[in-house]
């Protein structure tokens, strides 16, 4: 039995990727660029196994099995396999045996936190070491999810839309590492943590279908305000990065708006949220915090490093809860609560220019963390999500 474990993270998008040209290859309609997530905080592990023995394909997803069935799940091990194959590094006899597939994620699934980029790009880069597949794995993953083609590199990464009929130039590549910017930061507020009514798939579909603004979007706002954006992230020009992600945030759910009917992701907690930023802004004279939102109502907050003891603070004090638990890097070590208390006289300066009113327990939790890499083999045992046996050990 061959059997592999990798991690994949998540990644948000900045310039957003939303709708499709074609929707059996997965080729959007405009370029798109992410910030790839720290997998410690936020990501998807999978372990694949194949062997002799093993009598039928299997697959288990978040501690459930499901069947071998979803055209995506089996586009990508078609292609791997094809892959394989035609590099006549793995005999034909491996890739004839079954396979036993077990995923999981460390975050909400389907709530709007990119869990489907996360968990095809880790997909792919698992069958890829099992099956000895070597080269750019942005276009394989992209089959399984669109983003999942980000999630393949770490940093700041740009999805090309590419003009190729068959996509094979619809591929993503590495804008900076990691390191490039090592004073980012990114706190996500997570308002609801359960599936979105609508499926990002589905209100692309609807969007390309019915909304006028998405066309006049990916011919004319996109192609500008993306240069400019990798020219932010290139020179850290943080003012000018977080103004046009919160631009472009707003642009995309503006369009979900526009769609026919329309795609309600953004909840009242989410506008909370957005109206602190832009108090922030307001105050300082210059963008500090940016947002952006995917297809659901959870704030990502971009900001750097010195001023995350004031944004927390400020959280604390508008969405106030017991209840709250900031996972990733502590809040409340002892440390950090130092650098809020040294600077308590000045937030709550802040907090008296605002005309803002608290909303507690609108937040389940947060989770703090920063630009990362990409997906990484797992080699302890301990890791592996099937047994020796290829059974699931949940």
């Amino acid at each position: 039995m061959d059997l592999v474990t990798c991690t994949a993270p998540v990644n948000i998008a900045v310039i957003k990727y939303w709708g499709k040209r074609d929707e059996e290859l997965i080729l959007p309609i405009n370029d798109s660029l992410s910030a790839t997530l720290a997998s410690e905080q936020m990501h998807a592990k999978t372990t694949v196994s194949i062997s002799p023995n093993f009598t039928e394909d299997r697959i288990w997803l978040n501690g459930q099995e499901e069947a071998m069935a979803n055209p995506r799940l089996v586009n990508c091990l078609r292609e791997v396999k094809r892959r394989a194959r035609e590099s006549g590094q793995t005999p034909q006899t491996r890739l004839d045996w079954h396979i036993r597939i077990c995923s999981a994620n460390n975050f909400p699934t389907a709530a709007g936190l990119a869990s489907s980029a996360a968990g095809y790009a880790c997909l792919v880069y698992a069958l890829c070491q099992l099956y000895g597949v070597k080269g750019d794995l942005s276009e394989l993953a992209r089959q399984g999810s669109g983003s999942a083609c980000r999630s393949v590199l770490g940093g700041f990464v740009r999805w090309r839309m590419g003009s190729d009929a068959q996509g094979h130039d619809s591929l993503a590549h590495q804008v900076v590492g990691p390191e490039h910017w090592p004073d980012m930061r990114i706190i996500i507020l997570v308002a609801n943590d359960g599936q979105k009514k609508v499926p990002s798939s589905i209100g692309m579909k609807r969007s390309v279908g019915t909304s006028e603004l998405l066309k006049f979007r990916a011919e004319n706002t996109v192609p500008k305000r993306i240069e400019a954006m990798e020219k932010a992230v290139q020179d850290r020009d943080f003012a000018t990065f977080a103004a046009l992600a919160m631009k472009d945030s707003n642009e995309m759910h503006a369009t979900c708006l526009d769609t026919t009917p329309p795609c309600v992701y953004m909840s009242s907690t989410s506008h909370q949220v957005s109206d602190l930023v832009h108090k922030i802004n307001e105050h300082f004279g210059t963008p500090i915090v940016g947002y952006t939102f995917d297809a659901g109502p959870n704030a990502c907050l971009f900001l750097l490093k010195e001023h995350v003891p004031l944004l927390v603070h400020l959280v604390r004090h508008y969405f106030p809860t017991s209840d709250t638990t900031f996972k990733g890097d502590p809040f409340r070590g002892r440390d950090f609560d130092v650098e809020i208390s040294s600077g308590e006289g000045k937030f709550q300066s802040l907090e008296s220019s605002m005309d803002m009113g608290t909303n507690p327990d609108a937040l389940k939790y947060a989770i703090y963390t920063k630009v990362g890499l990409g997906p990484e083999v797992l080699t302890n045992t301990s890791d592996h999500l099937l047994d020796e046996l290829g059974n699931p050990k949940m």
